[in-house]
């Protein structure tokens, strides 16, 4: 369904992109020098970005995708603050987070790296549009930390959400709403609360993000279930709804392809809002052709996400050693020794 209904795209800046996020990794010490080489273009984090906001400027798609490689590496850090039980580690950590989101230029020299790294990414993505929409980033990233310690505990604790449960944090631990924030500055304007919010806009950025997150899940799910993991949608229909393996693994396909479904309803009725907005005023142009912009990267997310999951190391876990470990986070921004 998505090869043939969802052509995949790439900006054109992509190379480069690649590079220099190699370069930003190394120079912020998120990654040694040995997994950089060995992992880093295989990990396929700015493939994922180049495919989804592919008509963003160089410079901000080159924020978003160094702000994308850290959240990878911060997502695997939290993973072994778990399986090695650091939750100091991690309290230490979302502290620093929270803070660092609201001041990031004190904390660009951070003897942490996911700290100044974090700050540095975040200063860069403030640039480009006004306060009002930092302050909208900064609280849906807060919201999106503490979901993750929501999901500490719950992995400490061994507790296994049920499915209606599990939905609602996943939309904060997959950032939703951040995603979807991106789209304003990739497009070149911040978009009013009466065109954001609107159904005819709202509606097709969910799908494109409860599509991704549910198909990360379909793709995951050996390699949460090797880790012991107690996240995945597949997990809490197998526990809660007493599915078999097979099952679960069929209504989460059977989600996913609703989802497609969907959102290519939500598309056109998204583009006419679009029409409708483009009025013949100055204003109303720019909105329509944001929006536009918009809803054209919301349907980029589909192939983007479904390329990454196919062609990332980051689910070969049949080719790793041990397939509860990745092997490109044995490193010290994961809090190894």
């Amino acid at each position: 369904m998505i090869e043939d209904m969802f052509p995949r795209q790439l900006h054109p800046y992509w190379p480069k992109l690649q590079e220099k996020t190699r370069q930003w990794l190394l120079e912020k010490r998120l990654m040694p020098a040995d997994k950089v080489r060995e992992y880093a273009d295989g990990l396929c984090y700015t493939d994922l970005m180049a495919g989804y906001y592919t008509s963003a400027p160089d410079e901000v798609l080159q924020a978003i995708a160094d702000y994308s490689a850290w959240f990878f590496i911060w997502d695997d850090r939290h993973d072994r603050d778990i399986v090695h039980r650091r939750p100091a580690d991690w309290r230490r950590l979302r502290y620093r987070l929270h803070t660092a989101l609201d001041a990031p230029r004190h904390h660009l020299h951070h003897p942490a790296p996911l700290v100044a790294g974090f700050a540095d990414s975040v200063l860069r993505l403030y640039s480009f549009l006004p306060g009002t929409w930092n302050r909208r980033f900064a609280r849906h990233f807060h919201a999106v930390i503490e979901a993750y310690d929501r999901e500490f505990r719950n992995r400490i604790t061994g507790h296994i959400p049920k499915v209606e449960e599990y939905l609602a944090l996943r939309r904060h631990t997959f950032a939703h709403w951040i995603w979807t924030d991106l789209l304003e500055p990739s497009a070149g304007r911040e978009l009013p609360d009466r065109v954001r919010k609107h159904p005819a806009y709202r509606r097709p950025a969910l799908l494109s993000q409860e599509f991704a997150a549910w198909y990360n899940d379909l793709c995951s799910l050996p390699k949460e279930i090797a880790g012991d993991e107690v996240h995945n949608l597949g997990i809490s229909l197998i526990t809660h709804e007493a599915l078999t393996l097979e099952e679960a693994v069929d209504e989460v396909r059977r989600r996913v392809e609703k989802c497609i479904r969907d959102f290519l309803d939500a598309e056109r009725d998204a583009l006419r809002f679009a029409d409708e907005l483009a009025d013949g005023t100055v204003l109303g142009r720019e909105l329509g052709a944001a929006v536009r912009a918009c809803v054209g990267s919301m349907r980029n997310w589909f192939s983007a996400v479904y390329w990454f999951h196919h062609e990332s190391g980051r689910y070969m876990v049949d080719n790793w050693d041990d397939r509860s470990t990745p092997p490109y986070v044995n490193n010290e921004a994961a809090g190894e020794k």
